[in-house]
């Protein structure tokens, strides 16, 4: 009977001080709400985002990253894959994600046919990009 009435005065004020931290007041200077103010109008600005593609090849042979590009996509048809030029390498790039454990799972699958893929982080990722389940 007395551990019960302890455990219950402690789960009282613990609900107690839970309440007392909801009210919380924050005072910030005038120079650091321009900042927010001007960093939320940049981000709103901004076309794309950052995340993870996953990157299966690259080569300086435009011809093979064709070819893989097509097997690619006759493979996987729902995966958007695309290339990009950074000289003197074309590089194959599939999907488009948010997180990188969102990434890592679609890896697990396509190494099974691609070993040696690996992610990379990609700043050009617009939202639209992201909606798209794979």
């Amino acid at each position: 009977m007395i551990i019960r009435t302890i455990i219950l005065l402690l789960f009282a004020l613990g609900a107690w001080t839970s309440i007392e931290a909801q009210n919380v007041l924050i005072e910030e200077d005038a120079p650091i709400g321009q900042m927010m103010d001007r960093f939320t109008e940049l981000n709103k600005a901004r076309s794309t985002v950052t995340g993870w593609r996953i990157q299966i090849m690259a080569t300086p042979d435009r011809q093979r990253l064709e070819n893989v590009k097509q097997s690619f996509q006759y493979r996987y048809p729902s995966i958007p894959v695309d290339w990009v030029h950074s000289a003197p390498y074309y590089k194959l790039r599939a999907g488009a994600f948010a997180t990188k454990l969102e990434a890592l799972r679609l890896k697990y699958i396509l190494e099974q046919d691609y070993p040696g893929i690996y992610l990379v982080k990609d700043d050009a990722i617009t939202p639209r990009e992201l909606i798209g389940r794979y």
